[in-house]
């Protein structure tokens, strides 16, 4: 390894030396990455860049986090010191439960029908030997879950999480010595959110949307050309939104391609099939890194009983921060093919 990037929010100085150290990396370059939620897919955006440009032929991703642990969360993402809104009650939950609410309300939909896309996220745990939660769940239990911000239960919920995950990163030269099939990063982009007063519509990201079409141009493929997707579903609500937002279907479809099995397994776009951030967890900074190798396995073909039949093309998307005046913090999208 010639060099690593570590996603880190809350565990303090210089992790990524003391995470690598255990494991005998020492002596390379090194630097820890935070982007909030976007931290992980921030880290792997600044790895392949450096291999890209030919500065380095082979590096360490790493995304690691504690939120169990953390003095600073307390199992819980606190309001940045001085994020005004923030600090007045406008955390994640508060600002999704708001979106929510116009969302069912614009579009017609209702909490039933949201609460489907968790059962079929828990469905998708099951099948995942890392995935934090391994239950099935029903519409009811979800629906009649705790409430935590109305309309959003406990069980529309990602939970607080403790985890980690890495990915090796190699040129294309290199990559060839060991596989004849190796998986191309087709696509990488990181966008920051735009002033919110810009912002037209609470349930539809602008930013998402435009990082999306770069990303798409990018890798020369279209929306018709994913075979498989790992989103944020922080929220349920959030990957009926990103539908949208990925051009999966048009506004207004997005419970229709739900409930037609289409990001099911076996549809045409299989969705969170690691379990996504609410069954999987949502250990912040790793999230974006652990995306990504849930698709390296569908590409390859090792995803076992959640294996997308013929999966070629996949696409990673992470949100993540709030700054009071802004959209949201950042967003890092992924396509990955074979």
């Amino acid at each position: 390894m010639q060099f690593a990037y570590c996603a880190n929010l809350y565990g303090g100085m210089v992790i990524g030396q003391a995470v690598l150290g255990e494991v005998g990396i020492t002596g390379i370059e090194m630097t820890n990455i935070e982007n909030a939620c976007a931290g992980g897919a921030t880290a792997v955006r600044k790895a392949w860049w450096d291999i890209a440009s030919g500065l380095y032929d082979a590096g360490i991703v790493i995304g690691v986090e504690s939120m169990t642990n953390s003095p600073i969360a307390g199992k819980l993402i606190p309001p940045a010191r001085g994020d005004i809104t923030g600090e007045l009650g406008m955390n994640m939950v508060a600002r999704f439960a708001m979106a929510q609410r116009r969302y069912m309300d614009t579009f017609h939909v209702s909490l039933e029908q949201i609460a489907g896309v968790s059962v079929k996220n828990h469905r998708f745990g099951c099948l995942n030997p890392y995935s934090q939660y391994r239950k099935e769940l029903t519409v009811a239990e979800i629906v009649n879950s705790r409430p935590i911000c109305e309309p959003i239960t406990l069980l529309q919920c990602c939970p607080s999480s403790d985890g980690a995950a890495a990915l090796v990163l190699v040129s294309a030269a290199l990559a060839r010595r060991y596989s004849l099939r190796p998986v191309v990063i087709a696509a990488s982009v990181l966008r920051s959110g735009d002033y919110a007063f810009r912002w037209e519509d609470m349930t539809l990201s602008d930013m998402t949307c435009k990082g999306a079409g770069s990303a798409y141009e990018m890798a020369g493929l279209g929306p018709g050309d994913i075979d498989v997707c790992e989103l944020h579903d922080a929220f349920a609500v959030n990957e009926l939104m990103h539908y949208v937002e990925l051009g999966f279907c048009a506004r207004g479809e997005e419970v229709h391609l739900l409930e037609e099995g289409a990001t099911d397994l076996g549809g045409r776009i299989p969705v969170n099939t690691s379990g996504g951030l609410l069954s999987k967890g949502h250990p912040v900074s790793a999230s974006g890194v652990a995306q990504i190798a849930e698709l390296v396995w569908q590409l390859r073909g090792q995803a076992g009983g959640r294996q997308v039949a013929g999966a070629k093309v996949g696409l990673a998307h992470v949100v993540g921060g709030e700054v009071t005046g802004l959209e949201s913090g950042a967003v890092g999208l992924h396509i990955l093919k074979v």
